[in-house]
């Protein structure tokens, strides 16, 4: 009934127990997840746990928060783009909130990394994962600049603005709410999710992190997903069946569109 469009069920605090998280989110209807990939190191667990369940699937791709890592090439993007059950290039984009002692010019090197990502999925044909964090104006204009339009995704874990989330719409890319939208002061977000049409919303729980209420502080699970349907569903006055339904079936319209 459910889908998580992003977890991180490689990550230490889960993947020493997938058959209770799989028991958990079979209890509570969630049915399919995406595993998500942040570094080339960690691909092989990520593609491990897609191709060893039939409800997993998996990206490729680079957060832009992780340095000192192997960084992607176009080339090793579509190599890993081509193997089963990678629906998507990504986590990638741009993140500016941890600066330290640097300024914005001197993060080109995350500049890059996102053109690479964006050039990989238009010639790989598969929607990227974008995240963007204290940098919505340089992500949205490298997308534009790159021709994300063609390739299509989703703006996952949404926090920025309404104006962000029009242009990400504008893009043709869908918007993924996350357990942060539960939360007490997270009125501006909530606006947001009023105004994103229906047929154009993910959720997610980017589990292990950002439990929703009221789990809040605790290792996140996919199974928890359905609190943020149901927050869905109540800033959009609709019922908890219907964001199941369109929820499932955006995400098979973005990452399975063959199927």
């Amino acid at each position: 009934m459910f889908v998580d469009s992003h977890c991180h069920l490689s990550f230490p605090e889960l993947y020493g127990r997938i058959d209770s998280i799989r028991a958990e989110m079979a209890q509570a209807g969630v049915d399919r997840a995406l595993v998500i990939c942040t570094t080339l190191e960690e691909f092989a667990r990520v593609h491990g746990l897609a191709t060893a369940y039939d409800n997993f699937w998996c990206s490729a791709g680079v957060h832009p928060d992780n340095e000192n890592v192997e960084e992607p090439t176009v080339e090793r993007l579509l190599a890993l783009a081509s193997l089963p059950k990678v629906v998507a290039i990504g986590e990638t984009g741009l993140d500016y909130y941890r600066l330290g002692q640097r300024t914005i010019e001197d993060m080109h090197w995350q500049r890059e990394r996102l053109r690479v990502h964006v050039r990989a999925a238009r010639r790989a044909r598969r929607p990227l994962v974008v995240h963007t964090r204290s940098a919505s104006a340089d992500t949205v204009a490298i997308l534009q600049e790159e021709g994300a339009r063609d390739t299509g995704g989703v703006f996952h874990c949404f926090t920025e603005t309404l104006d962000v989330a029009r242009s990400a719409l504008d893009l043709g890319f869908f918007v993924s709410f996350s357990g942060i939208v539960t939360f007490r002061n997270a009125d501006a977000l909530r606006e947001v999710v009023r105004f994103v049409p229906l047929e154009r919303c993910l959720i997610e729980t980017d589990s292990p992190y950002l439990a929703p209420m009221p789990h809040r502080g605790k290792v996140n699970t996919p199974a928890w997903v359905t609190h943020v349907a149901a927050l869905v569903a109540k800033e959009k006055r609709v019922s908890l069946q219907q964001v199941a339904e369109a929820t499932t079936r955006n995400f098979e319209r973005l990452f399975m569109p063959d199927r």
